[in-house]
């Protein structure tokens, strides 16, 4: 009995109530619950950096314009989550139902080309229906994107 009193005094269960042991120097949790806890503290201060980065950068587009339209105020409000969620749900309502070569009805299983409009599966290829997106300068912009010029200093001569 005294055995229990003296272990409860120095352990202390997890506070998120795992059924691990905890301790004071990691706020009473066990030490996977603590960095759990971490990793949503650090991933919650990222997202909010990247919204009010991108609240800064609408802002100052907003003001380097000569438009006189105001950002919505729903824009700062809404989380990334709910703006993503948002888009897409507005895309799958904009989203054309049938082909554009055949007019065939596609639903859900239609393809959304490059170019931007959607077919079926047997005009899905871009030599199907006549693409017009530029592959070739595509192609040219993502290498010059992934390979930069790279120039070495010149040597000093002795």
């Amino acid at each position: 009995m005294a055995e229990e009193h003296r272990c409860e005094g120095h352990h202390r269960l997890c506070a998120n109530n795992c059924g691990f042991f905890g301790s004071p120097a990691t706020l009473n949790l066990c030490s996977k619950c603590y960095r759990d806890s971490e990793q949503a503290s650090s991933a919650k201060i990222a997202v909010e950096k990247s919204l009010s980065a991108s609240a800064s950068a609408a802002i100052a587009s907003v003001s380097a314009s000569s438009a006189a339209a105001a950002v919505p105020a729903e824009f700062f409000a809404a989380s990334r989550g709910d703006a993503v969620a948002a888009a897409e749900e507005a895309e799958a309502a904009a989203r054309p139902r049938r082909c554009s070569a055949c007019r065939k009805r596609v639903g859900l299983t239609g393809f959304r080309c490059r170019c931007g409009v959607t077919f079926c599966g047997a005009h899905r290829y871009p030599e199907q229906h006549g693409c017009s997106f530029d592959f070739k300068a595509a192609g040219r912009e993502a290498i010059a994107k992934a390979n930069p010029v790279v120039k070495g200093e010149k040597l000093e001569k002795i």
